[in-house]
């Protein structure tokens, strides 16, 4: 039976949960006004909850959290802006932790990366301002406001990949609390304001890889100065990994920063060291090239966020770089996919023995990555990634002292049925530190894991 013209024209049309994409930072769907008054009262209400938790923190004299407008307009007029003594994990993840709030306030209420990154920065040097008695710090606005737009940026585009994939336009309860505790803002600003910010920032169906991990650390040996001790101590890793935007998908283009991104997360049963690393990179500005048609590739400026904290010391780095992201399809069952950075970043790395109020080195750092992933059919896979580090004196207040780092990520994947794979990993970092005031420092830890791999429905992520 034939339909009418116009039901047949409705049965073309996309599912209600689609219809929301083509709205999103359009018309009402956008506001520079809402996120402008949502930052500062976020702000107000952290330095409220900073005054009730922790009212007896005292710092050059003052109380930390009692602010007024005599110790804002001192800092407006006279700062002086310094590198902060806060710890290593209030800098380098609780400020980059905030500054995504800021991110996911600006980009849920329709505005670009860019627009949305100004307001991070603006947020930052408010708190800078006024939310501390403390001296206004340039390493916390670096790691606050770019740091906090890289790593928001990925929660707010992962928290609407969760909102986007329901094709049924139903959205349960669970898949919105997903998407909440993912970008926190964001789900906010949907639950406050209805159906003006409902609509789903639209991904543009990018290609992806993602590989959850679940395994146990066996075997770990840690080198101190010399002195080598082994541990057998197993100990519980959960590991999580993503690629977006994977090159080599016809239609699929890099108009906007972070079309594409890659992010991994690692987690250990251990309360003293929970978070083994965050890392983040993410194409800013660039564009796709091909060597024939079995090579495929996007190069470009990267933004990069990596917090790495292995038992006995800890490095992290907001960087930009300039890089290349590639698949190489050598055969019909094999493909080589591979990163290749080099750059630039502002990073702190721990010191073995605290000197002073601070327990970390901070300055800028020339760094660079190398990402390999072999994938020899649907069956087996080898992963390599190497991170190198170099932390110079320059933009710290130890200029004398430098460290190296690096550290490195192997894996051998074989799939055992459908989406299921067994594996084993082997992670290594190394640090060299010279300081003039104290001996040379050198450290090495490697753990080797046997790990189950649920993979995404990608299988091992080669793009056909």
């Amino acid at each position: 039976m034939d339909l009418p013209a116009a039901d047949a024209a409705w049965m073309k049309e996309p599912p209600a949960g689609k219809l929301q994409t083509r709205s999103w930072g359009t018309g009402s769907s956008k506001s520079y006004l809402i996120p402008a008054l949502e930052i500062p009262a976020f702000l107000v209400l952290l330095n409220g909850y900073d005054r009730k938790a922790y009212p007896n923190q005292m710092e050059d004299g003052k109380k930390v959290y009692s602010v007024n407008l005599s110790t804002f307009w001192n800092h407006v007029t006279h700062g002086p802006w310094v590198v902060d003594k806060d710890a290593f994990a209030m800098n380098q993840f609780n400020h980059p932790y905030g500054g995504t709030m800021y991110h996911g306030f600006a980009r849920s209420a329709g505005l670009s990366y860019w627009e949305s990154l100004a307001y991070d920065h603006m947020g930052s040097l408010l708190w800078e301002m006024g939310g501390e008695t403390t001296k206004p710090s340039y390493n916390d606005q670096i790691s606050t406001g770019f740091g906090g737009s890289f790593l928001g940026e990925v929660l707010f585009r992962l928290s609407n990949l969760v909102l986007e994939s329901d094709d049924s336009g139903s959205l349960g309860f669970w898949r919105h609390l997903g998407a909440t505790m993912l970008s926190p803002a964001t789900g906010i600003n949907r639950m406050a304001f209805g159906d003006r910010f409902k609509p789903v920032f639209p991904s543009n169906n990018p290609s992806l890889r993602w590989r959850l991990q679940l395994g146990e650390n066996l075997h770990s040996d840690l080198n101190t100065r010399g002195v080598t001790t082994t541990s057998f101590k197993k100990e519980a890793a959960l590991d999580f990994d993503m690629a977006y935007g994977l090159p080599g998908k016809s239609g699929y283009s890099y108009d906007r920063p972070f079309d594409y991104f890659d992010f991994e997360f690692r987690s250990l049963g251990n309360l003293d060291n929970p978070v083994d690393n965050i890392m983040i990179r993410g194409l800013l500005y660039g564009t796709d090239y091909g060597l024939g048609d079995s090579y495929q590739g996007i190069w470009g400026l990267y933004g990069g966020y990596d917090y790495i904290s292995p038992y006995i010391f800890r490095i992290s780095s907001t960087s930009v770089s300039l890089g290349t992201t590639f698949q190489w399809q050598i055969s019909q069952a094999a493909a080589l996919q591979g990163s290749l950075l080099g750059g630039v970043g502002y990073a702190a790395a721990g010191n073995v023995t605290q000197v002073g109020d601070r327990d970390y080195h901070l300055g800028v750092a020339p760094q660079g990555l190398l990402a390999l992933r072999f994938i020899l059919g649907e069956r087996v896979m080898l992963d390599v990634t190497g991170r190198r580090y170099y932390i110079t004196g320059m933009g710290g207040d130890d200029p004398g002292g430098r460290e190296a780092i690096v550290r490195l990520n192997m894996g051998f994947t074989i799939r055992i049925y459908d989406r299921h794979a067994l594996g084993i990993q082997y992670i290594a970092s190394k640090r060299n530190a010279h300081y003039p005031d104290r001996p040379d420092s050198r450290q090495s830890v490697g753990t080797v894991a046997i790990v189950y791999n649920l993979l995404g429905h990608a299988g091992f992520g080669a793009t056909k």
